[in-house]
């Protein structure tokens, strides 16, 4: 099963500041995105993941930025499940620009599966089924 994923986004005026280069906790945001696009190329769709009782809170993140990106370039988001755990996923981030030449961006977040009540629980069976294709 494909544990890693590509998408791409248009930076949008909103997401600059003042000088026209992308605010940087907009990068965070486009983890988000890389990460529910793997997810759903996978078969795990995150409102279906929420709608059957679980979370997946973001706990660490790292970023480190390389290159600014700016207005109305387009940024390739690179997305890889890089470990499961018991009870927990970690994601890797490459944000490169529009044609893949340059990383502007790389950084990780990790996930523990949480159930409505707060609590960390196991990586429930269905969902360690996609991620390891089964």
């Amino acid at each position: 099963m494909k544990k890693k994923g590509e998408c791409r986004v248009r930076v949008i005026y909103a997401d600059t500041d003042a000088m026209g280069v992308v605010y940087h906790a907009n990068y965070l945001k486009w983890f988000e995105v890389g990460r529910v696009e793997l997810l759903r190329e996978m078969g795990i769709v995150y409102a279906e993941l929420e709608a059957s009782g679980y979370s997946l809170p973001v706990t660490e993140l790292g970023c480190e930025y390389l290159y600014p990106a700016r207005y109305d370039d387009i940024l390739v988001i690179e997305t890889e499940i890089a470990d499961v755990g018991r009870a927990s996923v970690r994601f890797d981030y490459v944000i490169y620009d529009g044609v893949k030449e340059r990383i502007l961006t790389e950084g990780f977040t990790v996930h523990p599966f949480m159930n409505v009540k707060g609590k960390i629980v196991r990586v429930p069976k269905h969902i360690a089924d996609k991620i390891n294709g089964e």
